[in-house]
């Protein structure tokens, strides 16, 4: 009985032992626990808010790489501007993690250019390059759209501002961000006022907040979306796709039936089309399931982070009048009264495009950018990061980082001007990533935020109608701005 008893402990301890040994080299971080790894450090975003603060406060506690696991499966947080730079620029952690979570926003396919890595993604970010390069993207013709753009919408707030005593400023800047992204897609705009692009904008901001509370469960166990749909969030999030779903398979087909492929195609889609149109080896990645997938790329990725962007870029100079009184002075000097900035204007305008670069910085609208995925067996620092393991970089670590930045807690445009009072971006300051997987839309992204930002705070004096929101955001893949009221007063 003795023996038996001393065979079972013992077999306890070696399964403990097992089940709690961190892999050799493995990055520091907290203690396993049996099965379920590092799971209970998760209570914590209740009290912290946010989830990258979590991962924030662990890179002060176990150093600038930190290895964790959530059941079988490996994250490595990763803070500093050098192990972050590799990151970026190492083909073998330059992968996509792959799971149900990933593939719910595409009919769970491995689909677009966002959440694809390998041949496939290669060639389809190649091609996605190439046409908005011929679209336009950062030339004339993007130039213009950018332009009629931020009039339109100038128009629209004086509009506002005639009818309305007070209206909400942090989604203000949203249907006219993602036409943006619809000239690109379709070759056409919506009116500001549409009630159908505002109800899509509304599902997208939702579908964000919604994404980082169900991702985790859902990738460790897809099955429970049947069991508990509600409780790990899948439910919600199918209900925020739908409305993007309907509206981009509405529009597609209205494109196709109408396409003429004698005719140069004017937009992305109508290009998709045509290359899918063409013969191509087995290895033919083109197809009417890949092109949705893309789209929806589009949408999210290209219009959440720039629209919340711009709404941080008016709260924050609510909370500092004295720097949105030194833009408007500085755009006054320049652009003169009775017109609006253009983009040629912004080379002169050196200010201004600091405070938008340091609103970037401090209000880390996307803290932890997208996840990245280890192809293979490889070393960072030192550490072994398996294959397939989640590589999450904390660009919120790396903007607070003191190391970095003087005073970084506090908002100082001056910090992006010499003293000769010209820009200067430190190779630390990556809003739009680096490397491969750098933002697609980075130069309609630049634009629009200078112009549109530029546009409102020349245009308008703005006050906060009841109470200022803080500067935290709520929280999300994207940091949204808390929702605020506004007066706006016309300055000429």
């Amino acid at each position: 009985m003795f023996l038996s008893s001393v065979i079972i402990m013992v077999f306890i301890l070696v399964c403990y032992w097992l089940l709690t040994k961190r892999p050799m080299d493995f990055p520091p971080g907290p203690k396993f626990l049996p099965i379920v790894g590092n799971i209970n450090i998760l209570k914590h975003i209740k009290i912290l808010k946010f989830h990258h603060l979590l991962w924030h406060n662990l890179s002060k506690l176990y150093g600038p790489v930190v290895g964790l696991k959530f059941f079988h499966k490996y994250v490595v947080i990763v803070s500093s501007k050098e192990a972050i730079k590799e990151v970026y620029t190492r083909d073998e952690l330059n992968g996509r993690p792959d799971g149900f979570f990933f593939r719910i926003r595409t009919f769970e396919k491995r689909l677009g250019v966002v959440f694809t890595d390998g041949h496939f993604w290669e060639n389809q970010r190649r091609f996605s390059a190439t046409t908005l390069k011929h679209l336009g993207v950062g030339k004339f013709g993007m130039v213009k759209h950018i332009e009629h753009e931020a009039e339109e919408l100038v128009s629209e707030l004086m509009r506002k501002s005639e009818v309305c005593d007070v209206f909400p400023m942090h989604s203000a800047f949203d249907v006219s961000v993602l036409n943006l992204m619809w000239v690109l897609l379709k070759g056409e705009r919506f009116e500001l006022d549409d009630q159908k692009l505002i109800d899509l904008v509304a599902a997208v901001h939702k579908n964000f907040q919604v994404l980082d509370m169900s991702g985790g469960i859902l990738n460790l166990f897809p099955a429970i979306r049947y069991l508990m749909p509600e409780q790990c969030g899948y439910k919600e999030l199918v209900d925020t796709m739908k409305p993007i779903w309907s509206f981009l398979a509405d529009e597609i087909e209205i494109i196709k039936e109408n396409y003429d492929p004698a005719l140069e195609p004017k937009c992305f889609i109508e290009a998709y089309i045509k290359e899918m149109s063409k013969l191509h080896d087995q290895d033919n990645f083109f197809s009417d399931e890949q092109l949705f997938g893309i789209c929806i790329d589009f949408f999210q990725a290209g219009s959440e982070t720039t629209a919340n962007s711009l709404g941080f870029a008016i709260l924050y100079m609510l909370h500092y009048p004295k720097v949105m009184r030194r833009v408007q002075v500085e755009i006054m000097s320049i652009v003169g009264a009775n017109k609006l900035p253009k983009l040629n204007d912004r080379p002169k305008l050196k200010y201004t495009d600091a405070v938008i670069s340091e609103v970037q910085r401090c209000a880390n609208i996307a803290p932890l950018g997208i996840a990245h995925r280890a192809v293979k067996n490889a070393h960072l620092n030192g550490f072994l990061i398996p294959k397939d393991a989640t590589i999450l970089c904390n660009l919120y670590s790396l903007n607070m980082d003191d190391k970095n930045w003087k005073k970084p807690a506090e908002f100082m445009p001056e910090r992006f001007l010499n003293d000769d009072g010209d820009l200067i971006f430190p190779d630390y300051f990556i809003p739009f990533a680096m490397g491969k997987r750098r933002c697609l839309g980075e130069n309609v992204a630049k634009s629009s935020l200078f112009l549109f930002f530029a546009s409102i705070v020349h245009s308008f004096d703005i006050k906060c109608v009841g109470e200022l929101p803080d500067l935290l955001g709520i929280d999300g893949i994207s940091l949204a701005p808390k929702p605020f009221k506004v007066k706006l007063w016309r300055r000429f």
